[in-house]
């Protein structure tokens, strides 16, 4: 490596950092059969049988803590200390014996976060019922209720919570064996079997709880979480009392900052996803810390309250994904009692799901030199469902876009050759052992060393120098060659446009298998969109997208990415507007928000076939006029 190339990888002015403890990234590296593999040095230390060892220990030790807290209707702030949560898993725990359940017929939960959510699910945890938060999108946006109805298929649930009766009733009455008991929160279902949540408190006898909580050990099935469904229907993926405690431990020898003060969080991300139910529900639970739950999402309608929680409460961490990190950095830009809390207590900040624009970075890093006269050491990881979740972390020195840094403590990760690029797989006891009730499926997850083969491709930062870390390099699945046999790496490339397009351009699908050139679809942000234009909220999306202000940026844009352009595997030919957003019952979108590259390109098959052939007027051509 030259030493310009080092230079942007270890820059020699180093700005001040505010003080953090942050582990050893220390890693050896072997090569073995064209694989390279790479293991932390440091070991895993001993992990709790249980993850609720967790929550005895902190009732024990700090009782009156706060463990969760969420606004009531009143607006205020509803907490529940880490005794008075012991309390209530072992009651309710024990009224759930009553209902027969196992991994054969386990809990589902069709609602989101919120205060009865987590009470239910440490009950489970408690007495070792498995439980399953499914996506509150598959029974309140989708209109065909396909992946909710695949979900109860594949468990066979014995007993079904949702916060209230009447917006989940569609939703139950489509996909819900009538047999089947529910719990509500609120309301009722009339003709089916219900029962309100609040009897599940009713003080009793809670031996028989006790005696479960001590038959739970670390092979226990804790929860079923299901994938996304980027390329087919949901899988369920059996989440361990062992992988949970796994995972809260290599965060926790990853990031000693959290045995130093309990951790503070202010967090949105929904508990059907791996990152909020397991990654930041657990660093909490784990480390005696506090979860408020925010109500908010980073979307213009929903960042408000989310911005209004963190005018009151000072987080000593904040994770979000890269969407929330753009919607906050301009209100701490402008807001002097948003900085004044966010900045109080707050000790590193995290983000995942996708890549952060490298503007955004910058305006965050000013805007808290500006405030605090030091930045915040910010991170990164890989991490997925079936590793529940986390496997790598940017601790080290680098900083380069794409970092996703050195194996925590406890992963082994193993770079095997696939086609051109380098499959990460990873080994440990944060990992998955199978499907649930997919043998096949399970049995193509692993190599013949017992990896779990992520998909993802992940490069070295500097070949020579493996204990350096990792770059995400894309999915496996999304790449694909033009007709020319020219090989298209498809996630380098949509990070590009994204961040080159940012703020117009909520996602894109890089187009072109088995086509002469490539093009881009593209998923607009239309509230900055229509500001580009000029155009009041009223304007229909198809005047807004037809603008000439609009596609004059398109235009410049597709130049700019251009003068960057190698050959056919990276120049941009055309790029089109989509009015359209993707559709969540298509499988084009996750509940998460992650485009599905293969389901956009096979439901707008018609619509590519006339841009390629210049039969639709919505393209834009890179140097050409509107």
């Amino acid at each position: 490596m030259n030493s310009k190339a080092c230079e942007s990888l270890f820059p020699s002015s180093q700005p001040r950092l505010r003080p953090v403890a942050i582990g050893s990234p220390g890693v050896v590296h072997e090569t073995a059969d064209g694989c390279l593999y790479l293991r932390p040095v440091e070991a895993l230390a001993p992990l709790p049988a249980r993850l609720l060892d967790r929550l005895e220990h902190w009732a024990r030790l700090t009782p009156e803590q706060i463990l969760v807290a969420r606004r009531g209707d009143d607006g205020e702030w509803q907490r529940l200390s880490y005794a008075q949560m012991l309390e209530s898993a072992r009651t309710i725990g024990q009224h759930l014996l009553e209902y027969g359940l196992s991994a054969e017929r386990p809990l589902l939960v069709l609602s989101g976060n919120a205060l009865d959510h987590l009470k239910l699910a440490l009950a489970c945890l408690y007495v070792g019922i498995p439980y399953c938060p499914v996506s509150p999108a598959y029974s309140t946006l989708s209109q065909d209720l396909a992946k909710l109805r695949h979900i109860v298929e594949r468990l066979q649930p014995g007993l079904v919570f949702a916060a209230d009766g009447a917006t989940y009733a569609r939703a139950i009455e489509g996909t819900i064996p009538a047999d089947v008991p529910l719990l509500f929160s609120e309301g009722v279902l009339p003709g089916r079997p219900c029962r309100a949540f609040a009897e599940l408190e009713r003080p009793v006898d809670t031996a028989g709880a006790e005696a479960a909580f001590a038959r739970v050990g670390p092979e226990s099935i804790a929860k079923f979480l299901f994938t996304s469904g980027s390329t087919k229907l949901p899988k369920a993926v059996p989440t361990t009392q062992r992988m949970l405690c796994a995972n809260q431990q290599m965060l926790l020898q990853t990031f000693p900052v959290f045995a130093e003060e309990p951790p503070v969080l202010v967090d949105w991300l929904p508990w059907n996803h791996t990152f909020g139910g397991s990654h930041n529900v657990g660093i909490a639970l784990y480390n005696g810390g506090t979860l408020y739950i925010d109500d908010g999402k980073p979307t213009p309608q929903g960042f408000a309250e989310t911005l209004r929680n963190l005018r009151e409460i000072s987080p000593t961490a904040y994770l979000t994904v890269p969407k929330g990190w753009e919607e906050l950095v301009g209100a701490l830009e402008t807001d002097d009692e948003l900085r004044e809390r966010f900045f109080a207590r707050m000790r590193l900040f995290f983000f995942a799901a996708a890549g952060l624009s490298h503007s955004v970075r910058e305006r965050l890093d000013r805007v808290a030199e500006a405030h605090c006269g030091e930045r915040i050491r910010t991170v990164a990881g890989l991490g997925m469902t079936e590793t529940a979740p986390s496997c790598t972390f940017s601790t080290g020195a680098v900083d380069l876009p794409g970092y996703v840094g050195v194996p925590a403590p406890g992963c082994e990760v193993k770079l095997a050759p696939v086609g051109d690029k380098l499959e990460a797989r990873f080994r440990g006891p944060h990992v998955m052992a199978g499907y649930w009730r997919e043998p096949e499926l399970s049995a193509e997850a692993f190599d013949e060393e017992g990896y779990y083969r992520s998909g993802d491709a992940l490069r070295l930062v500097d070949p020579e120098r493996p204990e350096l870390g990792l770059l995400f390099d894309g999915r496996i699945a999304e790449d694909f060659k033009l007709s020319s046999g020219v090989f298209v790496s498809v996630g380098p490339l949509r990070a590009r446009v994204i961040l080159a397009g940012a703020p117009y351009i909520q996602d894109v699908v890089v187009t072109g298998p088995n086509r002469p050139e490539l093009a881009l679809l593209i998923f607009p942000r239309l509230p900055e969109c229509r500001a580009l234009a000029g155009l009041p909220e009223s304007a229909p999306v198809a005047e807004v997208l037809a603008s000439p202000a609009l596609r004059t940026w398109l235009r410049e844009l597709l130049d700019e990415l251009n003068r960057g352009a190698t050959g056919n595997a990276s120049r941009l030919a055309w790029a089109c507007l989509l009015a359209e957003p993707p559709c969540i019952d298509r499988g084009e979108v996750t509940d998460k928000g992650s485009i599905n590259q293969r389901a956009v390109l096979q439901h707008r098959a018609a619509l590519i076939d006339a841009l390629y052939a210049g039969e639709d007027a919505g393209r834009v051509l890179p140097g050409a006029g509107a």
